[in-house]
């Protein structure tokens, strides 16, 4: 019998020791075999197979291991002394010891998370039901942290050389060099996959078609905040200070990425619109052309490119029969940016994910008469509590910590959980889903009772956080109607089958984004787009469709976003640069949540 009195920690390195012994026994997949759960999971980031990769079942998870092990050689597997310590947590449901680990193998040290569950088919003896491996940094290319900080010296004490302001402009002018990635955007993905590289020492350029850094997020509507909170935004090496809201407001954190990229010296140019690429695979390299503000163009041959350009990237104008019949404005929700001039006029909203949801709210607040309509059912929850439970780990631990964790759970388990999390959710929200089923809005909860997490993970939208457009309109102050109860859109507004005019001064489109893939197939050409294929959605691997996986060719991807932090990079930036120049990694790779497909290395 298990003695749940017994010393976690003990219990969890005896599991890493008998690991490592597995790995070195001359039959190591019989040996492997013995340590995991008929159900358990194993998920790699590049720390043994250099591939992101989850596997299910202790048969395929011990010949795996097998075939990998003389090749990685992973040894010193030891609970980590300054991490979270082993602790009996509950996750996807089922109690377990879950343990953080070191280990480093041939040419890199990683972390990892062990979860154990007694196997009352074998005494309760402590099996891994989940384990991850993780490779944080290789060998002789560490970060330049801590100890490790550049000194100053090169600009402090050669008074007759140039000093640290005439070493930053040159290094931003690239007047006789070519960086070795370029990274298309300046959001929060570009800036913290540049980061990184910036303490790799990989010379990296951000290029972004706005005038002004954080412009991406200063020109959304006026009233925009982030529906996610504070703690799951952070940049990498400069946290949000302690003081900050719990919802950032656009402006505040517009002017954050303005003073982080200062902080962090990288090189960014804005007003650079990147209008083509072609790779030449016989001097493995790109060729890129970059428009400047002044309409100069620059030519450019990085080995790398990084597409961080986000979910909402192109917009998507679906081609509605005779809407070119209204006569008022029209304007899609990118474009749209505050309802001032719409005080006392009459508003049409189409589409309810967030974007349409708070355009409306705005527009309502602003003296509008609005009518919102809805194309399809949609996800509706409150942002507080219930958006907030996929974030819950976040409130407690370090940032790392639950960086780690998150990223160790396979997607079965994952979407579990938030099975789990959307019933609680509607129990919460009860009341106000209530309303808005009276109204006639169509409500759905994700794939399988999924809930948002994957709705964003599988589409990137179809849901609602609610800040108080979903009881205006269950209490009839902001009028709703179905799509498919339209005729026709005239010249005054939109007739509908039953006979009658909803009058419109103006229409908002709020329908979406096409997917990344067609950014891809306009800047690069049909034989790119056709070999990365789609962006975004669920592979097999657990993981982003085409994000991080091997390609069959040189290409270029695109960024979703960042994820929950932007810890999320660290693995695959720090672990794909510089390999890349040593030849220890494959040449067609799409890289972290920022998703690189570098050329030959």
């Amino acid at each position: 019998m298990l003695d749940r009195t017994k010393d976690i920690s003990v219990a969890a390195q005896a599991w890493l020791d008998e690991f490592a012994g597995a790995l070195g026994n001359p039959e190591p997949a019989a040996a492997l075999d013995l340590l995991f759960l008929p159900d358990s999971f194993w998920r790699d980031v590049l720390a043994l197979s250099w591939n992101l990769q989850t596997l299910a079942g202790r048969r395929a998870i011990a010949q795996a291991l097998a075939a990998l092990a003389s090749r990685a050689a992973p040894t010193h597997f030891e609970i980590a002394p300054n991490r979270a310590p082993p602790r009996w947590v509950t996750r996807a449901g089922t109690s377990n010891i879950e343990a953080i680990f070191n280990f480093e193998t041939a040419l890199g040290r990683g972390s990892g998370i062990l979860r154990l569950v007694p196997d009352s088919t074998d005494g309760d003896r402590l099996k891994a039901w989940t384990l991850l491996t993780a490779l944080d940094e290789l060998k002789g290319f560490e970060e330049q942290l801590g100890t490790s900080r550049p000194r100053g010296q090169a600009y402090s004490r050669d008074f007759r050389g140039p000093n640290w302001l005439d070493q930053r402009n040159t290094s931003r002018d690239y007047a006789d060099r070519d960086p070795a990635v370029l990274v298309v955007g300046g959001g929060q993905a570009g800036l913290a996959i540049a980061a990184r590289l910036k303490q790799l020492k990989v010379d990296t350029l951000i290029v972004d078609r706005e005038a002004r850094i954080g412009d991406n997020w200063r020109k959304r509507y006026h009233a925009l905040t982030l529906h996610n909170q504070v703690q799951v935004n952070h940049l990498p090496y400069m946290p949000f200070p302690a003081n900050w809201p719990v919802y950032i407001p656009k402006d505040k954190l517009a002017n954050w990425f303005e003073a982080y990229v200062d902080a962090m010296e990288l090189n960014f140019w804005t007003g650079t619109e990147f209008e083509d690429g072609a790779y030449d695979e016989a001097k493995g390299r790109w060729t890129v052309t970059l428009r400047r503000a002044d309409g100069d163009k620059r030519t450019m041959h990085p080995r790398h490119v990084v597409m961080a350009t986000g979910v909402s990237g192109i917009a998507n104008v679906p081609d509605i029969p005779t809407l070119d019949n209204f006569r008022g404005t029209l304007v899609h929700s990118s474009r749209y940016e505050d309802g001032e001039n719409w005080t006392g006029k009459r508003a049409i909203v189409i589409g309810t994910g967030n974007s349409g949801h708070d355009i409306a709210q705005d527009l309502y607040s602003s003296g509008a008469e609005v009518t919102l309509v809805q194309r399809s059912p949609t996800l509706v929850t409150n942002i507080e509590p219930s958006a907030q439970l996929a974030y819950a780990t976040y409130n407690e631990g370090t940032l790392e910590d639950n960086d780690l964790i998150a990223t160790s759970m396979p997607t079965p388990l994952a979407k579990k959980t938030h099975v789990m999390l959307t019933e609680q959710s509607k129990e919460l929200d009860r009341e106000l889903l209530d309303g808005l089923s009276r109204v006639g809005f169509k409500l759905d909860f994700g794939e399988a009772g999924t809930g948002w997490q994957f709705k964003y993970l599988t589409r990137g939208g179809g849901y609602y956080f609610n800040v108080g457009c979903s009881n205006l309109i269950a209490e009839g102050a902001i009028k709703l109607r179905q799509f498919s109860d339209i005729e026709s859109f005239v010249a005054e507004g939109v007739r509908m089958k039953d006979g009658t005019t909803i009058p419109a001064d103006l229409i908002v489109l709020s329908t979406g984004y096409k997917p990344q893939e067609y950014l891809v197939r306009k800047l690069f050409g049909d034989g790119v787009a056709d070999r990365v294929g789609p962006v975004w959605g669920l592979a097999k691997a657990s993981s982003c469709a085409t994000c991080m996986r091997a390609r069959s060719s040189p290409a270029c991807g695109s960024s979703p976003a960042a994820s929950p932090s932007a810890g999320s990079t660290r693995n695959i930036s720090r672990s794909r640069s510089r390999p890349s120049r040593k030849g220890f990694w494959g040449v067609r790779w799409i890289q972290g949540n920022t998703h690189v497909i570098p050329g030959r290395a």
